[in-house]
């Protein structure tokens, strides 16, 4: 993306472009932005991106087909990138996937021309910020490790299975996962709150995510200024050496601001 006030050529009048077309919408951004010449949106071939503009927003859209299905791995792919594209050099307001209208007109009528306050101060409070996704897994030997070595209860069960069939230690496997998962869930709270205190001069919004996986330690979105990506890589690489072979890390983005956003459908208003 870049900058600037030139505007696109409108779409022409045209009965069947009309009937056989409709205007897919991506999100919102300041009216200065201008889609760069390679961006792509969702279909195949890819769609040319384009902006509708209305006093101080814009939104980001492309034409398809209106008997084309929505929803494939590629659209998924294709939003993400465009939108997570944009938040580098732009704030954006990402929209649920799947936004269509029927025109161009109608999105500056039905999205933008009557939010444009509420758009431009949700836009205003981005500027600078992008989206981070924090994940910690735990190393499954190491953490299983330190719950039976902090449980004695566990260890006494583990005990028990050596040696044993299945069905001859049934109760007792039953009774270990259930202290495993329990205390792996406690080990989660603790350690999520660690991350983010670890992350606190970075003054971030959060979201704690749902885990992923059982032995998620930590899913997190947090929401900081972009130019201090390398203070946040700095911090979890801190945290990691901290948890070294414990918990391994990942870091995803910079990406839209989809956890920090009401993703509404177009012509929804508020």
């Amino acid at each position: 993306m870049s900058t600037g006030q030139t505007e696109r050529p409108e779409q022409g009048d045209n009965d069947e472009t009309a009937t056989t077309t409709a205007v897919y919408v991506y999100g919102i951004v300041p009216s200065d932005v201008e889609p760069e010449d390679h961006a792509e949106g969702v279909g195949n071939p890819p769609a040319e991106v384009s902006v509708v503009r209305s006093g101080r927003v814009a939104a980001l859209v492309s034409e398809i087909p209106t008997d084309r299905a929505l929803g494939t791995p590629d659209d998924l792919k294709a939003q993400a990138e465009l939108l997570d594209g944009t938040v580098t050099v732009a704030p954006v307001l990402p929209l649920r996937f799947g936004a269509v209208l029927t025109d161009r007109d109608a999105v500056a009528a039905e999205l933008l021309e009557g939010n444009e306050d509420e758009l431009a101060s949700a836009l205003d409070q981005l500027e600078g910020l992008a989206q981070y996704v924090v994940k910690g897994r735990y190393v499954e030997k190491t953490i299983l490790q330190e719950i039976l070595e902090e449980n004695s209860e566990a260890a006494q069960l583990r005990e028990q299975l050596r040696g044993q069939s299945e069905d001859a230690t049934r109760d007792a496997r039953m009774a270990l996962g259930e202290i495993i998962n329990a205390t792996i869930e406690a080990k989660r709270a603790e350690d999520t709150r660690r991350t983010v205190e670890a992350l606190s001069s970075l003054e971030p919004m959060v979201n704690e995510r749902q885990p992923t996986h059982e032995q998620d330690a930590v899913h997190i979105a947090v929401l900081v200024e972009l130019e201090r990506q390398d203070d946040l890589e700095q911090a979890l690489q801190e945290l990691g050496r901290e948890w070294e072979n414990r918990v391994e890390f990942s870091l995803l983005g910079p990406m839209a601001a989809y956890d920090f956003v009401a993703k509404s459908d177009p012509g929804e208003g508020g």
